[in-house]
């Protein structure tokens, strides 16, 4: 897949200068990815950039970076390039602007989306959308690779950027690297809620859809990560989001062939998950 860095343009004094590449990226039409960007802290304008409140569990955030002045007065985002950050005022974050955000949809995961191959990807591609993705590999709902935190860590302290607008669709995969780290129930489901709590807040007109955890089934090796599968279907169900289980996907049809490493697909395996995952979202009516 053809990769494209969108570097914001530093003509106005709403883009923070001195941009770098983050863990979002935009996937524009079939196969261009667009690299989101991220900008330094607030002391580039002079001033010190201020810590991501912390919420509670279900508790929703509308800030990741405090605003410590309004580098967003006056401001006309629809003027914005793509790839631009803005600073929203409504929440105090940073956001990248998308060419059309009326046919993207904004996929939050772990290193099972990021490629730009991908099958999540692929699926949302194939229901007509544009894909924006916020992630990064070796995260999850509690995990963090070091570098880039856990999903709601991610989004407060600025690690990735949200999209700005009102996308149709949100998707949240995950839950590889929580089993993998030794998560808890508890710890996932918290975290969970609270970033589902602040993306419904940040997107109230939005479509959410939520993707399991790949792996082999309970009855055939699965462990952990089906048992994280099953309870992110609980979370989902509670808060009426659609669901796709993925807890038994690898042994079920017969995929493992296609396996790049222990839990990681090939070309191959990618379009044949893409190719399912196409078909569920689809049933469950989130096409464009």
């Amino acid at each position: 897949m053809f990769q494209a860095s969108v570097r914001a343009l530093l003509m106005s004094p709403l883009i923070t200068a001195g941009v770098l590449l983050s863990g979002c990226s935009a996937t524009v039409g079939p196969g261009i990815d667009a690299g989101g960007v991220t900008a330094p802290p607030v002391s580039a304008q002079g001033a010190a950039r201020a810590a991501a409140p912390v919420a509670g569990p279900g508790e929703a955030v509308a800030a990741g970076a405090a605003v410590v002045e309004d580098l967003a007065a006056g401001a006309d985002p629809a003027a914005l390039p793509a790839g631009a950050l803005y600073r929203n005022p409504a929440n105090g974050r940073d956001e990248v602007i998308v060419e059309d955000i009326s046919r993207t949809a904004l996929l939050i995961g772990d290193s099972q989306s990021e490629p730009g191959n991908s099958w999540p990807r692929r699926a949302l591609a194939g229901l007509g959308y544009d894909v924006f993705f916020c992630g990064k590999g070796g995260t999850g709902f509690v995990a963090s690779n070091g570098a880039t935190g856990n999903y709601v860590d991610a989004l407060q302290r600025g690690d990735w950027h949200l999209p700005y607008g009102q996308p149709p669709l949100v998707v949240i995969e995950g839950g590889g690297n929580d089993a993998k780290q030794g998560a808890g129930d508890d710890q996932i489901r918290a975290n969970a809620e609270r970033l589902i709590a602040t993306l419904k807040q940040q997107y109230p007109g939005a479509k959410f859809a939520m993707i399991g955890t790949l792996a082999k089934g309970a009855d055939h090796g699965g462990g952990r990560r089906s048992e994280v599968d099953a309870l992110l279907g609980t979370v989902a169900a509670e808060h009426g989001i659609p669901f796709v289980s993925a807890g038994d996907w690898l042994t079920r049809y017969d995929l493992e062939v296609h396996l790049a490493d222990a839990v990681h697909m090939n070309d191959d395996g990618h379009r044949a998950l893409g190719g399912l995952l196409l078909d569920r979202l689809s049933s469950l009516g989130l096409g464009r």
